[in-house]
């Protein structure tokens, strides 16, 4: 079971605060999620008076790393299965095992 957002240290707290927060960016070809938009950050670290920017900052990237390899990775298994589907064959996914 994941942890709390609560159970985090209060910089970690701020790091998801502000990745929800920042606009994402998608790639309009291929629809690869791309990360976040960060030319907002300064306005919003400012707005809300974070102090410990570098840590926060730090805390963003990670977590906004694996959201985005786990986004790729959920649309990349969505467009194997729709090629395999189209092609006429066995989607693995619907197999009883």
């Amino acid at each position: 079971m994941p942890p709390e957002i609560g159970s985090y240290p209060y910089e970690v707290q701020v790091a998801f605060f502000m990745h929800d927060l920042l606009p994402d960016k998608w790639d309009g070809m291929s629809g690869s999620y791309m990360g976040k938009d960060y030319s907002a950050l300064q306005v919003l670290l400012d707005v809300y008076e974070v102090e410990e920017r570098k840590q926060v900052c730090f805390f963003l990237k990670h977590i906004e790393a694996r959201n985005m390899n786990k986004l790729n990775d959920k649309i990349r298994r969505r467009q194997k299965a729709s090629e395999n589907k189209a092609k006429g064959g066995i989607n693995s996914a619907n197999i009883k095992r």
